[in-house]
């Protein structure tokens, strides 16, 4: 199957966000007209993404600011995905995280007691927080080191959030430090787990050789579409390099210059 016959096989594309439809605030020129073409040629498309520092509502916002208008039925995120495993595996547990307000809500909105009391604590969620304190990892290193059983989640794997000067800290450079500190590591639920992708089509009743990932990283984006066995398109627009696709064991199945290519092959 070439190029274009393996994108016009799909009917629902996972897209990740930054690096492969913006950059930080700024809106890839192409983005508009893609998602304008998926709706004209009646696909479906959702928003994919680890960043767990954002809630859905927030990301509404983001993408209205950027001339997307989007609803919560068009978003899949980390978040999400965490509550439903917390849901499956630690339903009425009470949980320290170390995430933004945003998260908090999120997590609380699903029907969670988030508390600072330790002593109450049933399971630590770590997200991407960029309202990251010395509080905050003191009390997960007391937690983790004190409470040998507690539960230890993570919402994404990323080591870096890119943004529109380079990159910053993301939620897996945080969990590097605590396992420094600690030697515990986090069972992780967002991108590579192929979670997201699997809710994604059941809520959506599409088939696996319906769906596709697009993404610019290959150890999250690319790699969860492996591991749901779906199709993975990287896009060379963000974080991943030719260099770093031919150091990396893991190929994906189309590689693009950018997302613009899909528009194209659909019309």
């Amino acid at each position: 199957m070439d190029k274009q016959e393996l994108l016009r096989s799909k009917k629902l594309y996972l897209f990740d966000m930054d690096g492969t439809l913006y950059l930080g605030n700024l809106l890839y020129d192409f983005t508009l007209e893609l998602l304008d073409t998926l709706k004209k040629t009646g696909r479906r498309y959702l928003f994919m993404t680890n960043n767990s520092s954002k809630s859905v509502d927030d990301y509404i916002q983001k993408m209205e600011k950027l001339g997307i208008t989007a609803t919560r039925e068009d978003f899949i995120t980390s978040s999400q995905a965490t509550a439903y495993y917390l849901k499956k595996h630690y339903p009425n547990h009470r949980l320290y995280v170390c995430g933004t307000r945003s998260l908090k809500k999120e997590l609380e909105g699903q029907g969670f007691v988030v508390t600072e009391r330790l002593e109450e604590v049933d399971c630590i969620v770590m997200g991407f927080d960029t309202e990251l304190t010395f509080r905050k990892l003191e009390d997960v290193s007391r937690l983790l080191l004190t409470r040998q059983d507690l539960p230890y989640i993570a919402t994404n794997p990323d080591y870096v959030c890119p943004t529109e000067f380079g990159s910053v800290p993301d939620c897996g450079s945080v969990c590097d430090m605590i396992f420094n500190a600690t030697g515990k590591r986090p069972v992780v639920i967002g991108k590579p787990s192929p979670l997201m992708p699997e809710l994604a089509m059941a809520e959506h009743g599409y088939t696996r050789e319906e769906t596709a990932v697009v993404g610019d990283r290959i150890y999250t984006d690319i790699k969860s579409g492996l591991n749901a066995g779906i199709t993975g398109i990287l896009v060379l627009s963000g974080e991943t390099t030719r260099e770093i696709l031919e150091a990396s064991q893991d190929k994906p199945h189309l590689v693009l210059e950018d997302a613009s290519e899909i528009i194209a092959a659909l019309k």
